[in-house]
């Protein structure tokens, strides 16, 4: 079988949307339900919705707002079933639709994890949503819309995109006599300077490497290719790309080889690692634009209200990009618009459900709520509006003015190579940075899987 490559078109024209986001004119406020669905003449229906906002996801009080100026403009109620993503959310969501339990209106991600309900029949795709509502996801740019990889299809309404990036506490660069990487910087000056910070006292990285890997995983590896080439799956370990995922394993072994990541790493949460950066004890933080709103709530005394933050505290962060290696610019990135809002065919073959459904999925993608969700990120919006930075906060700022100097931005090869395929070498990072087991090894038995899945 030859290379399998798969393009990474859909994540450049988000970074196209992400760039020009804050430079465009406003359109004429349409509608916050978007089109003559009869929003308001299914009041009284109640319908179930699961979404990723919720934890210290930057937008779950946006959601919770937005869901009950829904509820007040149309009478309908929502049984909100949100929960942070991660692996066990992505098994629950999956389970959910085998049961015949999954929810009226999904907002998912829109890749791989998302084939076993799409190829089940279980979503209804925006095509057909059109047939009966033409307007629906009328004010989205239809070429932003990612279509299943299982067929094609589009189902997913996008609201915003996503970027990964390096997150920084400054306090702790100028505590080690560190200053602040910028967009040339290297793999060779992120070793140096992990070095001073670690003669100084601290912890260079804040990382939980047995707990969630994956950002290490994905940009070690992105690190050994380029953004044209980033999304190929190796036929096996021993081929081109491979071998580039092997030197990106052991690019984090040899990190971990020299005391760059806390010394819990392998036994440590994500939280536990995430506090030691916000309680300067670790100078870099890698993870995805969703981290800003836990940055920003760890700098306030209520995390649940924004004008408790402590200014001068949300001051000591930053965000850049990460160290380039090879033919990969530290301002190539890695993001895109990977999830989006699915009405489930449970709910469409059930006329005030339906109804209600799409006028909620409507709300939630109208240009009036988007932008409030999108903020320093990207969406698919045709005509998005100014950005007015005195609405934000600082780091939400500086996010933005990193976002301006981003050259590409590239889809995550994880969401491709996703599920048990992941196992060996995201489950089995403690062994392969110990030396316990070689990540040509780990990569192969990953790569095995993933093989079995095409049969």
């Amino acid at each position: 079988m030859k290379s399998r490559k798969l393009t990474a078109i859909l994540a450049v024209m988000a970074m196209t949307a992400g760039l020009t986001a804050c430079g465009s004119q406003a359109a004429a406020p349409q509608s916050a339900a978007g089109s003559d669905t009869g929003a308001t003449e299914a009041g009284g229906v109640e319908i179930t919705v699961t979404t990723t906002f919720a934890g210290e996801d930057t937008n779950a009080k946006n959601y919770k707002d937005a869901v009950a100026a829904w509820e007040q403009e149309t009478g309908n109620k929502v049984s909100d079933t949100s929960a942070t993503s991660d692996e066990t959310f992505k098994t629950r969501v999956i389970t959910d639709f085998e049961t015949g339990s999954e929810p009226d209106v999904l907002f998912f991600f829109n890749g791989a994890d998302a084939n076993d309900f799409v190829n089940a029949g279980k979503v209804v795709s925006i095509e057909d949503i059109r047939a009966e509502f033409p307007e629906y996801a009328s004010n989205m740019n239809d070429d932003l819309i990612a279509a299943s990889p299982a067929d094609g299809v589009k189902y997913a309404v996008p609201v915003n995109g996503f970027w990964e990036a390096m997150f920084v506490n400054t306090k702790v660069l100028e505590e080690a006599g560190v200053s602040m990487p910028g967009a040339d910087y290297t793999w060779d000056q992120f070793l140096a300077d992990c070095g001073k910070i670690k003669d100084a006292g601290y912890t260079p990285i804040a990382a939980a490497l047995g707990n969630i890997p994956h950002y290490w995983w994905e940009f070690c590896i992105f690190n050994q290719q380029s953004p044209k080439d980033h999304l190929n799956i190796p036929e096996s370990a021993g081929d081109a790309v491979g071998e580039q995922w092997v030197k990106g394993l052991e690019d984090i072994k040899d990190l971990y080889e020299k005391g760059f990541f806390p010394d819990n790493t392998l036994s440590a949460t994500d939280d536990e690692t995430f506090a030691m950066f916000t309680d300067d004890k670790a100078a870099f933080l890698l993870d995805g634009s969703w981290k800003v709103g836990g940055i920003v709530g760890a700098c306030q005394s209520d995390p649940d209200d924004p004008s408790t933050l402590d200014a001068e505290k949300v001051g000591h962060f930053d965000v850049t990009y990460f160290p380039g290696k090879g033919d990969r610019k530290a301002t190539d990135l890695v993001g895109g618009l990977s999830m989006g809002y699915y009405i489930t065919q449970k709910a469409w073959e059930d006329p005030d459900r339906k109804d209600a459904a799409v006028s909620f999925v409507e709300y939630m993608t109208s240009d009036e709520v988007v932008p409030k969700f999108a903020q320093h990120t990207a969406s698919a919006l045709k005509n998005a509006p100014k950005t007015d930075e005195s609405e934000f906060n600082a780091l939400q700022v500086k996010a933005m003015n990193m976002m301006s100097g981003v050259t590409s931005l590239t889809g995550a090869v994880q969401d491709l190579f996703n599920g048990d395929c992941r196992v060996p070498t995201f489950d089995g990072m403690p062994d392969i940075v110990e030396g316990n087991v070689a990540a040509a090894d780990a990569v192969q038995e990953g790569i095995d899987i993933y093989q079995d899945t095409l049969e």
